[in-house]
């Protein structure tokens, strides 16, 4: 069993010692997804991305929820509404989105769960969590971009989660829009 939490200033030290655990997320700071290619890779090996993450946590709407377990910060969904990740609105998966909806349509671009964590549920902890905060903040939807399927994958791939944990977390099938990956949808 994990606690999850929407991040706040208070979760600063458990996220940061969280986004050291391997040298994806230490690099990414989750803002893959935020910035500017160009900034993101100027931030990719000072830290400076997980610096920016950091100093974000008091956002409201939140911009993230974390599991702990323990009182350790176990895993990561990052969740806000759509506009806030600019790349995500840029991608060609999402040319089908209505665009009117990006501020009040919540998204889930990325999941992470620390080694040795894994395959214990938390993702899908995360994930149902998340679609709640979302409610709370008067979202009218939330989205992901999952890979299709179910079957396991790489650790530098996983971080999107897959079509069947979304399924399983109450999303329905919104598109195809490619053969490796789906638009998943809670409507509220």
């Amino acid at each position: 069993m994990v606690e999850i939490r929407a991040v706040d200033a208070s979760c600063h030290d458990a996220v940061a010692e969280l986004f050291t655990a391997n040298n994806t997320v230490a690099g990414c700071g989750c803002m893959y997804f935020v910035l500017p290619n160009k900034e993101f890779s100027a931030g990719w090996h000072n830290r400076a991305n997980r610096d920016r993450l950091l100093a974000e946590l008091s956002e409201r709407p939140p911009i993230a929820l974390v599991a702990y377990s323990g009182g350790r910060a176990v895993g990561w969904c990052a969740a806000g509404p759509r506009e806030r990740y600019a790349r995500v609105l840029r991608s060609p998966l999402m040319k089908a989105r209505e665009p009117a909806e990006d501020g009040a349509v919540w998204f889930l671009p990325c999941l992470f769960v620390r080694a040795g964590e894994r395959r214990k549920g938390v993702a899908a902890e995360l994930l149902a969590a998340a679609v709640g905060v979302a409610r709370e903040h008067g979202a009218t939807a939330v989205e992901g971009f999952p890979y299709v399927g179910g079957e396991k994958r790489a650790t530098g791939e996983a971080y999107i989660g897959t079509e069947a944990m979304f399924a399983a977390a109450g999303f329905t099938l919104r598109a195809r829009p490619s053969a490796k990956r789906v638009i998943m949808r809670v409507d509220f």
